[in-house]
Order: C-alpha cells, then structure tokens, then sequence
C-alpha cells in the first residue's frame, strides 16, 4: 500500500515538473511548438538542397499554396506564429542554417512596429540576422519583403515605412541581396491601403493579396 502511495506522489510530482517545464520553455523560447514541429518534420524528411527558404511571421505561415505559387522552385516554409525578427534572429539555427538554402526570403517587422520597437531598433534586429545568415552560410542570398500597409495598423505606418527604408538602404549598400517593394502595389490611387486585399480583420492578406505578392517576387528567385 504504501509503495502505491508512494508511487501515486511520484507520479503527480512528475506530471507537475512537466507542466512547469512547458510553461517555462514557452516564456524563454516563445513559439517552440512550431519550431519543434518543423525539426520533427525534417527527421521525417529533409528538405532537398539548394532550397529557398521563406520565413517570417504569419504572412509567411498563413502562404497556404506558397510551394504552388512558385512552380519549378524548391520552397521550404518555416514562417512562425506572430513573430518578430529578434525571434528569427534566435532560431535561425534551427530553421534557417540547416538547410544551407541559396536564398531566405523574409518577411518580419511588422509585429515588432506594431508593438512599439522603433525603425531603428527593427533595421538592428534585421542586420543581426542578416550578419548571422551570411556569417554561418556565406553564399545564401538574402531577400527581403518589405512591410506591407495593413489597414488596421495605419496608426505606426510612419515608423513602418522608415523601417522598410532603413533595411532597403542597408541590403543596397552591402550588397547583400534583395529589397522587394511589396508596400507600394498595395495602395490605391489615393495611396491608402487597398481594403480588398485583406480579410475581415485588416491585418492578414486573402487570395488577392497573395496574387500581388507571387507576381512581384516571382523575378526575385533564384
């Protein structure tokens, strides 16, 4: 009896120590499920070589049919819940670097403006990992989307259009790789955010968005 008690205690302790273990793990590594989730699914199957990689925050997870947009290319998608470029910056290791792509598409910064990080402190995270990628995989091509005009974010657009600015200037001078101008083309002749490239909640783009996005990117990919 007494070794069941024991037993019964040792069990419900245990079964505590994970939960707090979970809950650490998702304050100090926010998203570790996805990541997690995209390490297991390449012990699965490894992606093939010379993949592009897309990565990013939902614009690029929510890219349903991203493979099919760009026949021909190997897509790789590792973009991310609501992240940020300081959490691309932290799992480049895990979801970028393994592969050694010849090109990483990003799409990031617009979460991070929208929570009060300054231009510059967004063009800092980016050159982080800009410098991290080419440190670790010199001859990978670095490609960025520009920050699009969400229509429910017009209240930091001023610093989201300097962010985009700072980064085009920086990939320009370096000679790094590539500034897509995706922001422009989503405006309307009175240069407000055209309303019908997104869905009800003004922030995330429907099929008419992503349409805009194929055609401007497709010359982008090597």
């Amino acid at each position: 009896m007494k070794k069941r008690l024991l037993l019964f205690f040792f069990l419900c302790i245990l079964a505590q120590f994970v939960v707090y273990s979970q809950t650490k793990d998702s304050e100090t590594q926010p998203f570790i499920a996805e990541i997690t989730a995209f390490e297991q699914a390449d012990q699965a199957k490894f992606p093939p070589k010379k993949s592009i990689v897309f990565t990013g925050s939902s614009s690029i997870r929510l890219w349903a049919d991203l493979q099919k947009s760009f026949p021909g290319k190997k897509i790789i998608n590792r973009g991310f819940g609501g992240s940020g470029l300081s959490n691309l910056v932290f799992y480049a290791d895990r979801i970028i670097i393994p592969y050694n792509p010849k090109q990483v598409v990003i799409y990031s910064g617009e979460n991070d403006i929208a929570a009060g990080k300054t231009a510059e402190k967004v063009f800092n995270e980016f050159k982080r990992l800009a410098e991290k990628i080419k440190q670790k995989s010199p001859r990978t091509r670095i490609t960025y989307i520009s920050m699009k005009p969400s229509p429910s974010r017009m209240a930091t657009i001023g610093e989201l259009k300097k962010a985009n600015a700072l980064i085009e200037n920086y990939l320009k001078e370096n000679k790094m790789g590539d500034y897509i101008n995706i922001y422009d083309p989503m405006l309307d002749a009175q240069k407000e955010p055209r309303e019908e490239l997104f869905v009800a909640d003004r922030l995330h783009m429907n099929e008419k968005g992503y349409a805009i996005w194929t055609e401007i990117i497709r010359p982008y990919l090597k």
